[in-house]
């Protein structure tokens, strides 16, 4: 039997046609990751184009989220001064909580809570007394009670989003202090407009960081789309050194920070989502924010409710600028109708 040799030309062909081959199979999964991600985008919404990110959140302003609030919030005597133009617009926002929003708990950040530098605390009892945090008012003051209950089972879902957040949590059994049950009395009052849902507090951090407490907002955002409500609670401006001097000094006038700082807070509040975090920042480093706040405690409230918007807009629903006070409210997100 002769052995044949393949010629050179034939050689040639069958590389050519091994080469393709390996072209076509190569050509193939490629081909086929293309059309994947043709298809995807054509599924993805404009919202996901845009981003590239695919959200577990609500779109903005859905129905099914509740809004976040931040409320001007006084101090002891304020509850029994029901004739005070805050005391029935904090009733007025607690009926459209109760009857429009109906959130399934409440969580709330109040200015006379605040934890560790770098780490906060939480309330994860069901019923715990309240925190007479105030001295020198009448004895009466100490006997006043504000009914509530707390939910060791939204506690946990506050802790699971903030640890995933990186943010070290202690669990505590403490009441609401007055930066909370104070003001709640006007906006929830227990016989005309119960709020009837659990109350869960969370403390500040021990710091005067904006954006860390914007960040702990954030990670809780999520929280919204299982109908529970976040709540700041503190003032927009709060400088009770010259609060004192006035009173003292028997003056009536109102200071012009208690205006300006509000209105430049106003805006950052306002700002585009993309933009808010910084403009919130912005607003702390401007030249009246010492004098509105020479302690930040009160303002930070509304940082950890501007954190927690997500892509929804703040506005500012009603203010009052009052001697070195502002009793300003805002609210991210809509309202859906009744």
């Amino acid at each position: 039997m002769s052995l044949v040799l393949p010629t050179t030309r034939s050689v040639i062909r069958s590389g050519y046609i091994y080469f393709a081959i390996i072209l076509a199979s190569l050509s193939i999964p490629l081909a086929y990751r293309t059309t994947q991600s043709y298809l995807s985008r054509i599924w993805m919404t404009p919202s996901t184009q845009a981003t590239g990110i695919m959200s577990d959140s609500s779109p903005p302003n859905s129905p099914s989220r509740t809004p976040v609030y931040f409320l001007g919030i006084g101090g002891p005597n304020f509850m029994e001064n029901v004739g005070h133009p805050a005391y029935g617009r904090l009733a007025a926002v607690g009926q459209e909580i109760t009857t429009k929003v109906k959130p399934k708990a409440v969580v709330v950040f109040s200015a006379h809570w605040q934890a560790g530098r770098n780490s906060v605390q939480i309330n994860v009892a069901e019923k715990t007394e309240l925190i007479y945090d105030f001295y020198g008012f009448p004895p009466h003051y100490y006997e006043y009670d504000y009914p509530n209950r707390g939910s060791p089972e939204v506690a946990e879902k506050v802790i699971e989003k903030l640890a995933g957040a990186g943010i070290k949590v202690e669990r505590v059994k403490r009441g609401l202090d007055h930066g909370v049950w104070v003001g709640f009395m006007a906006a929830f009052d227990p016989k005309k407009n119960p709020l009837n849902v659990p109350i869960v507090q969370v403390s500040l951090y021990g710091n005067e960081d904006p954006d860390q407490h914007y960040r702990m907002g954030q990670a809780l955002e999520g929280l919204r789309d299982e109908g529970i409500l976040i709540i700041g609670a503190g003032m927009t401006v709060h400088n009770l050194h010259d609060f004192r001097a006035l009173r003292a000094a028997g003056e009536v006038r109102t200071m012009p920070y208690a205006s300006s700082f509000d209105d430049a807070l106003e805006e950052a509040a306002a700002a585009k989502p993309e933009e808010r975090q910084e403009s919130m920042s912005t607003l702390m480093r401007r030249g009246d924010a010492r004098k509105a706040h020479p302690t930040l405690e009160h303002i930070l409230p509304i940082h950890v409710a501007a954190g927690a918007a997500g892509l929804d807009l703040g506005e500012r629903l009603w203010t009052l600028p009052e001697g070195s006070l502002n009793w300003a409210q805002y609210r991210f997100g809509k309202v859906a109708a009744a």
